[in-house]
């Protein structure tokens, strides 16, 4: 049964600075450049999030087709392969954090935006639950506002499609 909810999104639009905002769990670190958050209460217990966040089933639906792989321990790899407005594309990170039921980190770089690989040009995702289901995910080192917001556009998206099966799942 869904129940209504409330979406809570916030835009950082102050650029972070260093030491400025740090988030916890494994490895620590500061999150940087404008930074995109999206939230919502979810009517399901936090394992049931938790699976829909890591199974592969789920998340090719989140990551809009994309073929997500990873065995989610940290220091592994996790890749995206899909196919955007007719080009085919692999999206690459690293896992930063696992904690299950409670935190998931990991760095998330697109060569669909024209930037160079190199560190600089990664975005750390980080997904928080907590005990009431509340999820949030954060992205980081967003260049501008404009691309701060087009993220947060996209993440709204996926909190929402997150809710939707984990509140339909048994």
């Amino acid at each position: 049964m869904l129940t209504s909810c409330t979406i809570r999104l916030t835009l950082f639009y102050k650029r972070m600075r260093a030491g400025n905002r740090t988030v916890g769990g494994e490895g620590s670190f500061t999150m940087t450049g404008y930074v995109a958050v999206a939230e919502i209460d979810i009517d399901a217990p936090t394992a049931r999030v938790w699976n829909v966040l890591t199974s592969p089933e789920q998340l090719k639906q989140l990551w809009f087709g994309a073929e997500v792989d990873t065995d989610w321990k940290v220091g592994s790899p996790i890749t995206w392969t899909g196919e955007w407005e007719g080009k085919p594309y692999q999206d690459k990170g690293e896992i930063l954090a696992v904690e299950p039921d409670r935190l998931l980190k990991f760095t998330h770089f697109s060569p669909l935006t024209g930037q160079p690989d190199v560190p600089e040009n990664y975005h750390t995702l980080t997904y928080t639950l907590t005990a009431n289901t509340h999820l949030k995910l954060e992205q980081d080192n967003n260049a501008s506002e404009d691309e701060a917001k087009h993220s947060q556009d996209m993440w709204e998206m996926l909190v929402a499609k997150v809710k939707t099966a984990a509140e339909a799942s048994e």
